[in-house]
């Protein structure tokens, strides 16, 4: 018996219409965890090498993690994975709110969705009770409207997954979102759903969960809240949320502008946290057990982009702010709440428009291409309007649904050179030129670009105590400075292992990461009061890395080598221009080259040896590929 989760694992065939209940493997689990881990290794043995991402022989996952719906802070998330239509390898993302306890109250762990519906469908969970019920009523509605519509049927308690038009219209950063405003938004993983024809997710669930140890449970996580409480970061993350960042960012240079030509923004105070806090904050807002209070609501009370709702974090207001060059931060939040509404990343949506408008700059770009509208930079009115176009497949929308490296290599001209992204999936809102473990986290990163993966922030605010106290007193001081790429490959592979720890527990990276006040050890005693499992910190440590290589072997089977490993030419061959980092580029070579040999991964190719297989016991998972010998 495993305690602290459902104890089930639902299997649904879409094309013929058939739902299986199996027992969650113990074997399993103590291999994978739950999570990021489990979802990795089921559809490593469950999806073709050689299929289409948005045919009906991809198998879409969701899991929760190990603690999810535990007293853990912040242990609301749930994980979904699949082969992504945006990137062609390992999709993964990850949300917060309160979908994922609801499922394993339910007494479910996963879902797994193979083949495709002939028509509309959702599944409707409530306890013991599985079905799938038409989408007629609710295909082809937004997410608000589906959120409306399905809570009205089911209940108000009822938690609830679904995808808004951009999935259904397969766009290729079509995001899965939850609870209105939560999205597990990168890889594209909404337009797998919208592929399926599947709309939604609902589920309730009456049950409870039993820990292992009552007593040590509730003595543990009164301790664990009291250090997060006492942490000096966490009375400015419930005051602001994600959005202060771009003060941060702009100080040191690592706000992405104008398309990543730069890491400041002239116009960074007009977008800013305090900005949000002080004009449009309505209050802040907690996902389950989270005392950081990331989430908040907001409103614009009045004019063209007049709205009441989820408020963006940092990543928007730089991907719809700075990166497009667009200081009006009214048409930042609208804009957020546009793509909430239609389901989308806008990490994607913004890294594309930007592309667009650095091609319309160039010339590259005129307007018998976009329908007539003007893409100069700035131009709030009409990233506003691309939105609704993108969403909907409309005109120039339909090249922009496809990502900007798709759309470069559709129009050609030259706009391939300012694509900004990694393996087709745009950078995320950290100019890699200021902080070079950004750099190379992005490379790494089994989904494309991707600076979750790793979260790679002990170098970026002074955390010298903790790398001295995770890595040793040798590393210091070039592991601490961000702009010196020594000891960044040894700090990026061991912030992957941790990292997909966490997401396989179901955890939060903000304590886990920044700030840093929750590691192995404390997990390990998490797992053992709430799950009984006795691991250590080696057992953690080699379970992450057994990870992190699974998901290396899945998009090795899709062909990915070292020279996919790689950054724009404009990161790695120009110097930044302005700010803090003034002529810093990425030195990307010596980096990967000091994070494959900490890896065991042959150099040459990115592949890990025969021999890192044998010790993570992933020999049988390679059978059949070419695998190096050291």
């Amino acid at each position: 018996m495993i305690h602290g989760v459902g104890g089930k694992v639902i299997w649904v065939d879409l094309t013929k219409g058939e739902i299986e209940k199996r027992p969650i493997e113990k074997k399993l689990v103590e291999k994978y965890l739950l999570g990021a881990g489990y979802l990795s290794k089921v559809l490593f043995d469950s999806i073709p090498t050689d299929i289409d991402p948005l045919s009906p022989e991809n198998v879409l996952g969701f899991a929760t993690g190990l603690l999810t719906a535990s007293m853990f802070p912040q242990s609301s998330r749930h994980v979904v994975a699949a082969l992504s239509p945006l990137t062609d390898v390992w999709g993964e993302s990850h949300a917060a709110g309160f979908w994922g306890p609801e499922l394993k109250l339910a007494g479910y762990d996963a879902i797994f969705f193979t083949g495709a519906s002939p028509d509309p469908v959702y599944l409707n969970i409530n306890d013991s009770t599985v079905e799938l019920l038409s989408a007629d009523d609710v295909w082809g509605r937004d997410v608000f409207e589906t959120d409306d519509i399905l809570r009205k049927r089911h209940g108000k308690r009822a938690r609830l997954i679904y995808i808004g038009q951009a999935g259904e219209n397969l766009v290729r950063f079509a995001a899965v979102m939850n609870d209105r405003d939560r999205a597990s938004a990168r890889s594209g993983l909404g337009a797998v759903m919208g592929s399926k024809k599947l709309k939604a997710i609902c589920v309730r669930g009456a049950g409870k969960i039993e820990v292992a140890d009552p007593k040590k449970y509730m003595d543990t996580m009164d301790e664990f809240y009291r250090r997060m409480l006492a942490n000096p970061f966490t009375p400015g993350r419930a005051k602001y949320g994600t959005t202060n960042l771009v003060e941060m960012m702009q100080h040191i240079g690592r706000l992405p502008s104008y398309n990543m030509r730069q890491g400041v923004f002239e116009g960074y105070e007009k977008i800013s946290g305090e900005t949000i806090t002080e004009k449009y904050l309505v209050k802040p807002r907690s996902d389950w057990c989270c005392l950081q209070r990331c989430a908040r609501y907001t409103s614009v009370k009045e004019g063209p982009y007049k709205y009441v709702g989820g408020s963006p974090e940092f990543e928007t207001q730089s991907s719809l702010g700075s990166r497009c060059g667009n200081d009006n931060l009214e048409s930042v939040l609208f804009g957020h709440h546009l793509a909430n509404q239609y389901g989308m990343d806008t990490i994607s949506l913004g890294g594309t428009i930007s592309w667009a408008m650095e091609a319309w700059d160039e010339g590259l770009l005129t307007a018998d291409d976009t329908d007539g509208i003007d893409l100069s930079w700035g131009n709030h009115e009409s990233i506003v309007k691309l939105i609704k176009m993108i969403a909907f497949r409309e005109g120039f929308g339909d090249v922009l649904a496809e990502g900007s490296a798709r759309a470069a290599e559709k129009i050609g001209r030259g706009t391939e050179k300012f694509v900004m992204t990694v393996k087709k999936q745009e950078i995320a809102g950290q100019e890699p030129r200021a902080q070079k473990s950004m750099g190379l986290a992005a490379v790494t990163a089994a989904r494309g670009a991707d600076h979750l993966y790793a979260f790679p922030v002990l170098d970026e605010a002074g955390f010298d105590d903790e790398i001295r106290e995770r890595f040793g007193e040798e590393y210091l001081p070039e592991m601490a400075e961000r702009l010196n790429p020594k000891y960044k490959g040894i700090m990026v592979k061991e912030c992957e292992d941790f990292m997909v720890v966490v997401e396989s527990l179901g955890l939060c990276k903000y304590g886990t990461q920044i700030p840093p006040e929750f590691y192995y050890e404390d997990v390990a005693l998490a797992l053992k009061v709430h799950n009984g499992f006795e691991f250590t910190r080696a057992d953690l440590q080699t379970i992450g890395e057994r990870i992190v290589n699974l998901n290396r072997l899945f998009n090795a089977r899709r062909g990915v080598t070292r020279a996919d490993d790689c950054l724009p030419d404009r990161l790695t061959k120009e110097g930044a221009p302005l700010g803090p980092s003034k002529g810093e580029v990425v030195e990307l070579d010596q980096m990967l080259d000091e994070y494959y040999l900490k890896r065991g991964w042959d150099n040459e190719t990115g592949i890990p040896y025969a021999s890192t297989l044998q010790r993570l016991g992933l020999v049988e998972e390679a059978s059949g590929m070419e695998i190096p010998d050291e």
